[in-house]
């Protein structure tokens, strides 16, 4: 049987991660075709509705009937409104690993919330979930993914030479693919108490009914 993870929201002080659900479709779709998450990401370019219709209602939910992660929105606890997306991929249910990533909406960088949503993230794996290892890859230039990373307590593990690809605009406007390092970090539960308090909101978690 396979292993997936279980119908959930996670709140902390100042958002709520949360199953993508329709009502996110068009904020989705200005997230994704935003130049910074067009360089660093590998969706294709330009996300339309309807392909960020078919991530909420079919892909997302086949992810995670898989096994192979979650897609979870990032959203204000305040006002509801999307500031991200935090996702769980390559997730190894027999030793207990996964990967995490995260992009930020253009409207809500600044804020602190990648760091805020990727640590409960990651508090709940190695509470709840009994995950032993959470893992992180970030571009070389990424400068802000990596300080992400190192905010919520990540080792620098080391570096998978031109194993990924960064896109850059070219003169006529269009897209270039480049070939670049990835940065691989890990997080052990051990490491949490290095993060700081303050990132860590409420850190609670409450089952969530709508999941379809």
């Amino acid at each position: 049987m396979t292993s997936t993870f279980p119908n959930i929201s996670i709140s902390t002080e100042r958002l709520v991660l949360r199953p993508l659900d329709e009502d996110d479709v068009s904020a989705l779709t200005e997230m994704m075709n935003d130049e910074q998450v067009a360089a660093w990401t590998d969706v294709p370019q330009p996300v339309t509705e309807d392909a960020a219709r078919t991530w909420v209602t079919d892909r997302a939910p086949a992810h995670r009937r898989a096994g192979r992660g979650v897609d979870l929105a990032v959203t204000e606890f305040l006002t509801q409104r999307l500031v991200g997306v935090v996702q769980l991929t390559k997730t190894d249910w027999q030793i207990r690993s996964t990967e995490l990533s995260y992009i930020v909406a253009p409207w809500a960088r600044g804020e602190g919330y990648a760091s805020e949503a990727a640590l409960a993230t990651a508090q709940w794996l190695f509470g709840r979930q009994k995950f032993e290892r959470v893992e992180l890859r970030t571009p070389a230039d990424n400068t802000a993914a990596q300080q992400v990373a190192q905010k919520i307590g990540c080792i620098s593990e080391g570096v998978l030479r031109n194993a990924c690809i960064v896109h850059v605009r070219t003169e006529d406007g269009g897209w270039t693919d480049l070939r670049s390092d990835f940065i691989v970090w890990s997080l052990l539960p051990e490491d949490l108490a290095g993060a700081g308090e303050e990132l860590a909101g409420s850190g609670g978690y409450r089952p969530y009914s709508g999941w379809n």
